[in-house]
């Protein structure tokens, strides 16, 4: 009898993970997780979502560069890639109003949940994985290079495959912060900073690229950058938000 799983061990142990076995990902185990990811919930049932599985080395090398030149991209066993996708209801449905900011944003929910579901579960199997938001870096070549339809548009990728190495744990945002009950509080200096001093703490004494940095610094340096802005006109090119 195979041993049981814990599945909020598991949710409670994530960690990406970027390097890979030369190990390939058996069938019965991605049907397993394709299974799971598709178990997830879906809005009004719709059933928004589809997945792509890349395994041409050439598409791989092309994503790789796409997505910023992440080389788990094109090294990892396995990427799927998870779009959104009104064509499919949309043929069933010839009247469907479609377009709506709304119907957007329900996709893009969706997308996540199915996503998450399957790292979930291919992390209950003994697997690792990490998700590729870069994708959207080249979101009009992505959708060209997967020959995606009107109103099907590619959302992110996800590597995985069975671990060389794992980070550390990274320390997340204390419930204190993130955890509010019957109205939005306003976060408390003080909490936030021994976090921060927390995660100095992380980056300074990981196994693996150690630095001095700290959770502020790095979202500065995000949340101050002008973030993909093509990719509106992408989207209501491809049937999306334009209304």
């Amino acid at each position: 009898m195979s041993e049981m799983i814990n599945l909020g061990d598991v949710l409670r142990s994530h960690v990406s993970v970027r390097e890979f076995e030369n190990r390939p990902v058996e069938k019965d185990v991605r049907d397993r997780i394709l299974t799971a990811a598709f178990a997830a919930s879906s809005t009004c049932f719709l059933q928004l979502i589809d997945v792509i599985r890349v395994t041409d080395p050439e598409k791989r090398q092309a994503l790789m560069h796409l997505s910023g030149e992440q080389s788990h991209v094109a090294a990892a066993p396995e990427f799927w890639v998870f779009c959104a996708d009104y064509r499919r209801d949309a043929q069933l449905v010839p009247e469907a109003d479609l377009g709506w900011t709304e119907q957007l944003v329900a996709s893009c929910l969706d997308a996540g949940i199915c996503a998450q579901s399957a790292m979930a579960a291919l992390e209950a199997e003994g697997l690792g994985g990490v998700f590729v938001g870069g994708l959207r870096n080249g979101i009009e070549e992505v959708d060209k290079l997967l020959q995606l339809p009107q109103h099907v548009v590619p959302l992110l990728g996800l590597s995985f495959g069975y671990p060389a190495y794992k980070n550390e744990l990274k320390p997340r945002l204390p419930q204190a912060v993130t955890v509010m009950e019957n109205n939005y509080c306003e976060v408390n200096p003080e909490t936030i900073a021994d976090y921060d001093a927390r995660m100095r703490e992380y980056f300074a004494s990981r196994s693996r690229n150690p630095r001095e940095d700290t959770w502020i610094n790095g979202i500065s340096g995000i949340l101050k950058r002008e973030r993909r802005p093509f990719v509106r006109e992408f989207l209501q090119k491809k049937g999306f938000a334009v209304k």
